[in-house]
């Protein structure tokens, strides 16, 4: 289904990979999660700016190692008031089937292949508050 949205610009939002797979639970509960990549590097800097747009190769570090990501297909545009913190929003065109989807945009079942920026936040909010009662258990 990447086929549909491949080399579409959207906005990538990402975060760590433990936040992310929370979200995606919630997000999948009510019925909003878009595509998902696991590990998406970013872009190489460009003359000493980090790049707008290309994903770079995607190197997966493995579920659970540090560092691991997961990052949220939204529409174009979200980045410029994107603003949760520990998070980072930035501009991609949609990698291919060959990329560590998680989740690809589209399910065949007619979800869209973006996640709602709003929906987003609110999960990852919740994800954020669920993961820190865990850890003080």
């Amino acid at each position: 289904m990447v086929g549909a949205l491949l080399d579409t610009l959207v906005d990538l939002v990402t975060v760590p990979e433990r936040q992310g797979l929370e979200a995606v639970d919630i997000l999948r509960l009510r019925g909003g999660c878009g595509g998902v990549l696991h590990d998406v590097p970013a872009p190489p800097p460009r003359n000493g700016r980090q790049a707008a747009t290309g994903a770079g190769p995607c190197t997966r570090t493995g579920a659970g190692a540090v560092g691991s990501t997961l990052s949220f297909l939204v529409p174009f545009g979200t980045a410029e008031a994107w603003q949760l913190p520990g998070s980072s929003c930035r501009r991609i065109c949609v990698p291919g089937p060959e990329y560590d989807w998680l989740l690809p945009p589209g399910d065949g079942l007619g979800r869209a292949g973006l996640t709602d920026p709003g929906q987003l936040s609110e999960a990852l909010g919740e994800a954020a508050r669920t993961l820190a009662v865990c850890d003080g258990c």
